[in-house]
């Protein structure tokens, strides 16, 4: 796989909404693939294909956790619920880090690298990190809810998605 080079603020592609996929097919299993790699190599837990330059709706997450990789294309957010505010960070905005408010729950519907639609519900870290990353593909940066921007010295543990 190939590791590929994160877009910085103020590229163009990170603000605009991007396309739908329409094509599942080995092209898109190597973009993931190398999504993977990257969102690896940078140490985040999410990653959105605009933050790799390409205008596709494809999204991934990953929290270490027992669901694994989460790869979502063609996501939308079918339901939301609660509120959480906590650090977020971002790949495309490096050492940049502030407390943004989102739904604590969350429901989505999306497709897997084969086409196939599922739903998926999530809450706490993980619906923060889905959420951030399907805002990217509606181009929506997270500095644009932020209510505070943090100190390095608040920022124990906090991870870029």
């Amino acid at each position: 796989m190939a590791i590929q080079q994160i877009v910085m603020y103020p590229a163009e592609v990170l603000e605009k909404k991007c396309r739908p996929v329409v094509k599942f097919d080995r092209k898109l299993a190597r973009l993931l693939d190398d999504m993977y790699d990257t969102m690896i190599e940078y140490d985040g837990v999410g990653l959105a294909a605009p933050q790799i330059g390409i205008d596709e709706r494809i999204a991934i997450v990953d929290i270490d956790n027992e669901l694994g990789t989460i790869e979502m294309i063609n996501p939308i957010i079918l339901r939301t619920s609660g509120e959480q505010t906590g650090p977020e960070g971002c790949l495309s905005f490096p050492d940049l880090f502030g407390e943004v408010t989102r739904p604590n729950y969350v429901k989505i519907e999306a497709y897997d690298r084969k086409g196939k639609k599922y739903t998926l519900e999530a809450e706490e870290f993980l619906a923060r990190a889905i959420q951030h990353e399907i805002d990217h593909l509606d181009g929506i940066l997270f500095t644009t809810k932020v209510s505070r921007y943090l100190k390095e010295d608040e920022l124990k543990g906090v991870e870029s998605e």
